[in-house]
């Protein structure tokens, strides 16, 4: 098997769900590097539950199987993260998920023990040691690799809305940045992250990926990070553009707008219908906007630079992708975004305790109980 040109197809709109979780020190509330220790014990008690460890070692990842749906994979989600809780609560540690940690210090965040980690920061020097960051990934399985680009791109004009929702990293180094997801900015700082290139075809992505190898990108990270990209190994496109959530209720809402947003797309080129495509600037900005005002982005909505506010684009969207909800078994989950709406997003929940208390720790305080509180 050709690792980059042969994508192993799927048989239907198949989701996978990564989640990153954090231990968090009940009392310091920092972040405390002892993910493999809870791993080794939950996977001991509990040899069916997929942790993976992360890249530092207060992350663990939470891995759905195989799901048809959102619901399918908030359970599984949910099943391991008590499984966690149980070892974690023995252990006098706490849960913590969010975009990123609001004082943590990165100098004293070990890596796990891996070589592509120690290549990546190896290379990236001081920001690839800056990453106390966290995010959702969403895997959505896909009958062809030609189907693959035009979708990416499709994606990427809902950039701003699938971030804004789950925006929930305001502060770093104990500062209110004024960013919704200072992850955003941060994460794109790596050579091997940020925005994808707007490819035409999967020829044209084989290409660039065998070029990174002959330069030797490759070799020092072991992939290419991009907001959304390509899984060939899986069959599937994978969407990392949202911050980690604090709770499985919104990121029920994420998985279930992104898991209905790719499925549209992909019908749509099943419709021989054209799927829609912004400017590479028009993108780079949205991205930006999104990552700036979360749910107060105005948002730029076509190629002729028409504008709208991301509020109003979502409750449109829900609209829009009610159908492929409905054959998806997913409308409540769906319809978790209106909630988010309503609610605030995590950065507005962080920044008006901190606004309040001008303590993060009531902050992190807050966003573990939120891991809890707001449950399906």
């Amino acid at each position: 098997m050709d690792p980059f040109r042969d994508f192993s197809r799927s048989d239907g709109p198949t989701l996978g769900v990564e989640w990153e979780i954090c231990l968090v020190d009940p009392v310091t509330r920092d972040l405390v590097p002892r993910a493999a220790e809870v791993i080794e014990e939950v996977q001991a008690r509990y040899p069916d539950i997929h942790l993976e460890p992360e890249f530092l070692q207060n992350t663990m990842e939470l891995v759905t199987p195989i799901c048809a749906n959102t619901k399918e994979a908030v359970r599984a989600l949910q099943r391991d993260l008590n499984a966690v809780k149980e070892v974690a609560d023995e252990k006098g540690l706490k849960l913590w998920a969010s975009g990123g940690h609001p004082f943590s210090d990165f100098r004293t965040n070990p890596l796990s023990p891996k070589h592509t980690y120690e290549e990546i920061v190896n290379r990236t020097q001081y920001w690839g040691q800056h990453m106390l960051l966290w995010g959702i990934h969403c895997h959505v399985g896909i009958s062809h690799e030609d189907k693959v680009w035009p979708i990416i791109n499709a994606v990427m004009t809902k950039y701003p809305h699938l971030l804004a929702i789950s925006a929930s990293s305001p502060g770093w180094d104990g500062i209110d940045t004024s960013y919704a997801s200072n992850r955003t900015m941060l994460y794109q700082q790596l050579p091997t992250a940020g925005m994808p290139y707007q490819f035409e075809s999967w020829d044209e992505w084989v290409d660039f990926m065998r070029d990174q190898q002959t330069s030797g990108v490759i070799n020092h990270t072991g992939s290419m990070h991009f907001d959304v990209r390509p899984a060939a190994k899986w069959g599937t496109v994978e969407v990392r553009i949202s911050d980690a959530t604090s709770n499985l209720r919104e990121l029920a809402a994420v998985v279930a707008l992104t898991h209905c947003l790719v499925v549209h797309y992909d019908r749509m080129l099943e419709r021989g219908e054209k799927l829609p495509t912004l400017q590479q600037w028009h993108v780079a900005e949205n991205k930006w906007r999104g990552a700036r005002y979360g749910m107060d982005a105005l948002v730029i909505t076509s190629r002729g630079t028409d504008e709208d506010w991301v509020k109003h684009e979502l409750q449109l969207l829900i609209d829009e992708l009610t159908p492929v909800a409905a054959d998806l078994d997913c409308v409540d989950e769906l319809n978790l975004v209106r909630e988010i709406i309503e609610r605030g997003a995590g950065y507005e929940r962080q920044r008006a305790i901190y606004q309040r208390t001008g303590d993060w720790k009531d902050v992190v305080d807050a966003t573990c109980a939120e891991m809890w509180e707001l449950s399906l």
